[in-house]
């Protein structure tokens, strides 16, 4: 068979012979006939023998369906569909809205508004199959005024009422960042299917409005006429992940169990890392562990999430186990293969991992990778090893790199490296208060009170404010917040008799208030005051009495907390045999029976 034609082999692209008076009824068997060798190809190759021989007659059926499976089959080349377009004397709205669904198809979205332009000229009339694939271009390259300008045209054209327009107008405008005119569209719409539901939890989630996105939510369930599909309730995960809004997440999750008889990869992903970033490390734990089939973001979301909560050995196992099953890590694995070392003190494996991430993976370390590393090393105690890996970086260190040296000075009462980090700082000319209150504290600490007034004065000329800390708590649904020293509260004298009463128990457990915490010139018994009302220790007092005897506690800080706080929740976790988990920003504290699970190490 050497020499035969490919033709000849491949006998199901064979046409029969065309008769020499062609009807109406054969015309049509002949249409019939070449859409169903168009469908049964499988590449390109197969797709032109189709082509050469369709070119026999002079028929736009045939060609019009040439466009379409060559410029929307998996296996297509828009530059061959291209040429075929270009041969037909008249192209109609189908080959032109064909043609642009193939360029946004390709991600060619320049290509696509160009023949979208192309049609106008040539006055070919659009229809509401133009439009969702046009505004998903415009979405896709962020080109908002030529959004705006077809949906005006799309007013000229009496096509403002389609609902697939209208969802893709939701979609445009929410990726172009405009949520107002997303919402005011969807406000106007007569009527609503789950797609326009989607479409609009999805703009909100995109510019991380993640309460208006469960309040939306909220309304479309509450309306009851659309069943919430995959892709709403991976927005509200997300949203829950956000807002550590645990309980709406575990009934978000009952939902997926309820609809969804398989969850894909994606949608157990988020389930983990809402489980994990809303402090339930075991259920996410036990999430990944059942998952059939792992990618390479379900194990970054893992390994980040076991560095949040301090179980640095766990993630690098985790990492390992990556490995082992082919994946090829990159630089946000690794990140948060170093944010692990990091919280849980791990230096060696740190060090090793950074290496081990240049040289057998061929990463190049970015400014993130670099700021992991002088955190490591700063937070346990190498001031000078880190001072001195931030001068040998090959890319100038930027504002984190020397915020997390500054960091850990304060943290070991190294006030001369400090100063080189702050002064680092101010030539990057940085605008975070929070670089000057820690400078300010580390003064304070040393008693330096004239330097504690001029970065005081030095802020005030600036007009810098120190960034209020807080603490969130749960409580039957409800979140209550809650500031240091608040006597605003409805429930003030009831939250401060219940400190009055912790303070009493934690004297027969050896505890002694650390009035070092107080950087301010006051005498012992203020310091003393101002320490019993710091914000974490109001809201431990506030679900003290409002939820049942045993229930765990969950707390939610802007702030690192100080080491009196973290003493003081440890013992009031054994002494009221209480869970109570702490995120300080981006760490999880777990108390249990007098112990955190950071070991002290934070």
């Amino acid at each position: 068979m050497i020499g035969t034609p490919v033709l000849q082999k491949i006998r199901f692209l064979s046409l029969p012979e065309a008769p020499t008076q062609t009807t109406g009824l054969s015309l049509k068997l002949k249409e019939q006939e070449c859409l169903s060798l168009m469908k049964r190809c499988k590449n390109m190759e197969e797709f032109k023998q189709v082509h050469a021989q369709v070119l026999k007659w002079e028929n736009s059926f045939c060609a019009s369906n040439l466009v379409a499976t060559c410029a929307l089959s998996d296996w297509g080349s828009m530059d061959y569909a291209c040429s075929i377009f270009r041969q037909i004397d008249q192209p109609g709205t189908f080959e032109f809205n064909t043609m642009i669904r193939g360029y946004v198809n390709v991600m060619n979205m320049e290509n696509a508004l160009f023949l979208y332009y192309e049609m106008l000229e040539r006055g070919v009339e659009s229809d509401n199959f133009t439009y969702p694939a046009l505004f998903k271009a415009c979405a896709s390259l962020r080109s908002i005024e030529e959004g705006m300008q077809i949906h005006g045209y799309i007013f000229k054209r009496g096509l403002e009422g389609d609902l697939f327009v209208q969802n893709s107008l939701i979609n445009m405008y929410g990726k172009c960042g405009k949520i107002e005119l997303s919402c005011s569209v969807f406000e106007h719409m007569d009527r609503r299917d789950v797609a326009s539901w989607s479409a609009i939890i999805a703009a909100h989630a995109s510019l991380g409005m993640w309460s208006e996105c469960l309040s939306v939510f909220g309304e479309m369930s509450r309306e009851g006429s659309c069943r919430p599909e995959e892709s709403i309730l991976v927005s509200v995960l997300s949203a829950c992940t956000h807002l550590g809004a645990l309980d709406l997440g575990r009934c978000t999750h009952v939902t997926l169990l309820r609809n969804i008889r398989e969850m894909n990869v994606i949608v157990q992903t988020s389930l983990i890392d809402m489980y994990v970033k809303c402090g339930c490390i075991e259920k996410g734990l036990s999430l990944f562990q059942r998952m059939v089939k792992k990618n390479q973001l379900s194990y970054s979301v893992m390994i980040t999430g076991l560095a949040m909560h301090g179980r640095g050995m766990e993630a690098l196992q985790v990492f390992s186990d990556m490995l082992e099953e082919g994946l090829k890590p990159d630089d946000v694995v690794y990140l948060g293969v170093l944010s692990a070392c990091n919280h849980a003190g791990l230096v060696d494996e740190g060090l090793q991992c950074f290496n081990r991430m240049k040289l057998e993976h061929g990463i190049e370390p970015t400014i993130q990778h670099y700021g992991c590393i002088v955190h490591l090393m700063g937070r346990a105690g190498m001031l000078n090893k880190a001072l001195e890996h931030i001068r040998s970086m090959p890319i100038k260190p930027n504002e984190v790199v020397w915020r997390g040296l500054l960091s850990a000075c304060k943290f070991h009462h190294n006030l001369e490296i400090g100063e080189i980090a702050a002064k680092s700082l101010g030539e990057l000319n940085s605008s975070n208060p929070g670089d000057y209150v820690v400078l300010s504290n580390m003064y304070a600490r040393a008693k330096r009170w004239e330097d504690v007034a001029k970065i005081r004065t030095e802020m005030a000329r600036k007009g810098f404010t120190q960034t209020p800390g807080f603490s969130l708590v749960q409580v039957e649904r409800k979140i209550y917040k809650f500031v240091s020293q608040d006597m605003s509260h409805p429930q003030c004298k009831g939250m401060y008799e219940m400190i009055h009463q912790m303070e009493w128990q934690l004297k027969f457990e050896g505890y002694s208030p650390d009035t070092s915490q107080v950087l301010f010139d006051v005498d012992e018994e203020e310091k003393r005051q101002r320490l019993k009302a710091h914000s974490q220790k109001l809201a431990m007092a506030f679900a003290l009495i409002h939820t049942s005897q045993g229930a765990p506690i969950r707390i939610a800080r802007n702030l690192r907390m100080c080491n009196d706080c973290h003493s003081y929740t440890k013992l009031i976790s054994v002494i009221y045999q209480r869970e109570i988990t702490v995120r300080d920003r981006n760490r999880f504290h777990h108390f249990k029976d007098g112990t955190c699970s950071c070991r002290d190490y934070w």
